[in-house]
């Protein structure tokens, strides 16, 4: 029998008797629908676990701080610190990406009656490149020896009113400052400034410190309502940074810098963080053994994504267990109604065989039976979960204000895997009444009624 004829005849075999295919097709399509939307559930927790993990920090970043700066003064060892030299040596690492120091100061920003305070973080250019940052306006700190600025979308929130000593956190209205085109006056020398007016320990008055203009050079995208990694954060081009401060602080040591046991200044400056990013996330955690084990304290993301990982994997494996069960019970079904099908067939199947039709064509016909019964509550099922899928994800998102994104995420290869599973399983389910009606004896089935 030609493959075509058994194709034909099994499709009008499950045509008899609609009602009966519909009910069995339907079982496999709510057992289809419940393993992909539970697989689904899992798959869509742990996408926003990482897009979460990947806000704070990233996936591929390594955090290097060393908060040992200051000599202790009954001790004539220097402690370890992070130097040019330093980092240099982390970035022959095998795997490092990118090792960029990170040089911080904390300065106080003016803007017509508005007063702000925020750090600056000087980084090296390739750090800045690499570290994806979306931009709104303008560019990413230059490397032409100025110093320029770049500011996070979140940054104007620390201005405050200075007439009224109020932030935006307590008016919830956006302080009048344009860091784009308006220039920004910033003080370096904190402590002058608020120290201005004093006396120092010589009796001598305190003089309000200078005042500099440090252009803007580009601003992140998003609004005060959007949070994302550096949002807050000011950054600049950490030789640029440096020369600034060197001028500012000449001969003085420069804040948050160590100093030497007689209150002098190194002539070399010293970090307290590097920024690390490696080539492949697999590295990860080798690359942060091997800062450790050169002394300094890393640390990263990989911790808490394999915890979550692992934590996503029991939740999937539990929801597309519940899922399984109920395709376990549309099995049944195609093997029920399979078996009716024998029963109610055993005179032609007795025919057939008279006929001399092979007994591997009979067995074909009635797993191919199953398998139509099988593909088709497969795509049923797969056209319902999708339904399904984007029910959830538009309740949740509205309920979360799009905080939790997708929360069940159905991926191609899902589809393929669950539409084979579908087929594989009403195959399964048919294995055993075709073997049936192979072993049927031609005269027995022929006289049967």
């Amino acid at each position: 029998m030609k493959y075509f004829d058994l194709l034909r005849m099994s499709a009008s075999n499950l045509l008899r008797r609609k009602l009966r295919t519909a009910l069995t097709v339907l079982g496999v399509v709510i057992g289809t629908a419940s393993i992909v939307v539970m697989v689904s559930l899992g798959l869509g927790l742990r996408k926003s676990s990482l897009a979460q993990i990947e806000q704070y920090g990233g996936l591929t970043t390594i955090n290097v701080n060393n908060y040992s700066w200051y000599s202790d003064s009954s001790s004539d060892e220097e402690p370890k610190r992070i130097d040019d030299a330093v980092v240099a040596e982390m970035a022959q690492i095998p795997h490092v990406e990118v090792a960029s120091p990170l040089l911080n100061i904390g300065v106080i920003a003016k803007q017509g009656i508005y007063e702000g305070w925020f750090q600056i973080q000087g980084m090296n250019q390739d750090a800045l490149q690499k570290m994806d940052i979306d931009i709104a306006e303008g560019e990413l700190p230059p490397a032409d020896g100025s110093l320029q600025l770049f500011y996070g979308n979140q940054v104007i929130t620390n201005f405050y009113n200075a007439r009224t000593n109020e932030y935006y956190w307590e008016t919830m209205e956006v302080p009048d400052v344009d860091l784009m085109n308006d220039p920004v006056f910033l003080i370096f020398d904190t402590d002058a400034y608020y120290q201005a007016g004093s006396t120092d320990e010589n009796g001598r008055n305190i003089q309000p410190p200078k005042k500099y203009i440090i252009p803007t050079c580009g601003m992140m995208a998003g609004d005060l309502e959007t949070y994302k990694e550096n949002c807050n954060s000011v950054f600049a081009d950490i030789d640029a940074l440096k020369a600034q401060l060197k001028k500012v602080f000449k001969n003085k040591v420069i804040p948050g810098q160590p100093s030497t046991k007689g209150g002098k200044p190194y002539k070399e400056l010293y970090y307290e963080e590097v920024y690390i990013r490696v080539d492949d996330m697999e590295y990860v955690q080798e690359v942060q053994q091997t800062i450790q084990d050169m002394g300094f304290n890393a640390n990263s993301n990989a911790e808490w994504m394999e915890q979550t990982q692992s934590q996503m994997g029991m939740i999937q494996m539990v929801l597309g267990g519940i899922g399984a069960v109920s395709l376990f019970v549309a099995a049944i079904g195609i093997a029920n109604t399979m078996m009716m099908s024998i029963y109610e067939r055993t005179k032609e199947i007795g025919i057939i065989k008279v006929l001399g039709c092979d007994l591997g064509n009979i067995r074909s016909m009635f797993l191919l039976e199953a398998g139509f019964i099988g593909f088709f509550g497969g795509m049923a099922g797969l056209i319902l979960s999708e339904i399904i899928s984007a029910v959830i994800n538009s309740v949740a998102g509205k309920a979360s204000e799009g905080y939790f994104g997708q929360i069940s995420y159905i991926p191609l290869w899902l589809i393929a895997v669950s539409l084979a599973f579908a087929v594989l399983v009403g195959m399964v389910a048919g294995f055993f009444p075709a073997l049936r009606a192979m072993k049927l004896s031609p005269l027995a089935a022929i006289r049967n009624e």
